[in-house]
């Protein structure tokens, strides 16, 4: 009786399924559009099932204020991104609590779709990424 072959994964195949991405936005959400593009690249990263994660740092932070109102400004409002995160595999939106200190912040002014990361979390998490994108 034959056997069947096990399928092989090629070298690409396994470079990238040992590859993780971290997005790193730190622009604030209606400055230019360094933001959209942070998002833009998570979600098609992700997209193609590279583990991808998004880090909000500085005035990144004000992303995901709750209740934003860009109505008066030629831009699209990002929050409505970031509740579609998921969809895409991007279970957890990582922020940085010392920017969230800095810019006088609660946790509980954002958009719950987040986890905080306090004192070297920002270091030790972006140490466990393969790669790291900064907008």
């Amino acid at each position: 009786m034959l056997q069947q072959a096990e399928p092989q994964e090629s070298e690409s195949q396994k470079s990238v399924n040992q590859t993780s991405l971290c997005v790193v936005s730190s622009q604030s959400p209606y400055r230019g559009q360094s933001a959209r593009e942070a998002l833009d690249a998570a979600l098609v990263s992700a997209s193609y099932d590279l583990p991808t994660s998004l880090l909000l740092m500085g005035d990144g932070v004000y992303q995901l204020v709750d209740h934003q109102d860009p109505s008066q400004l030629p831009r699209k409002n990002l929050l409505a991104m970031f509740k579609s995160l998921e969809l895409y595999g991007i279970e957890t939106v990582y922020v940085d609590s010392e920017s969230l200190d800095e810019r006088g912040l609660e946790p509980e002014q954002l958009l719950p779709v987040y986890t905080l990361l306090e004192g070297d979390g920002v270091a030790t998490f972006l140490a466990t990424q393969k790669k790291v994108l900064n907008f």
